[in-house]
């Protein structure tokens, strides 16, 4: 069983930025991708960015693309999610996700197998 464990999050002020990470408690980890997804109060979960693992390529929601960045060190089990220009309504829970079934959507929550618990942001002005 994968343990997925998020931290980084806090008060941040608006057009400031914040770096999450995510690690992987599993010594061997290598999932299919890599995947941070954000819940905000009465809102559905909604896809933030992934990013294919040893594979390097990325893609994120069109909400926050030019503001984020998705890394990943693989010799850490490790998951990086940096965001910029940060907006009151970046404000969520966010949480990271692994996917283990290889050529499946990397936007859609329901292909992730394993999750966090969530770190949250909040946005402030």
């Amino acid at each position: 069983q994968v343990q997925l464990v998020e931290s980084g999050g806090g008060l941040v002020q608006a057009g400031g930025s914040v770096s999450l990470s995510c690690v992987a408690s599993q010594r061997t980890f290598s999932p299919y991708a890599m995947g941070w997804f954000r819940q905000a109060p009465g809102k559905e979960r909604e896809f933030v960015a992934a990013v294919i693992w040893n594979g390097g390529f990325t893609v994120s929601a069109d909400s926050v693309r030019g503001r984020v960045t998705i890394s990943e060190d693989n010799a850490k089990n490790t998951v990086y999610l940096q965001m910029t220009s940060l907006k009151p309504e970046d404000t969520a829970v966010y949480y990271c996700a692994a996917q283990s079934t290889p050529n499946t959507p990397l936007t859609l929550s329901r292909h992730y197998d394993y999750w966090g618990r969530g770190t949250q942001v909040t946005v402030t002005t």
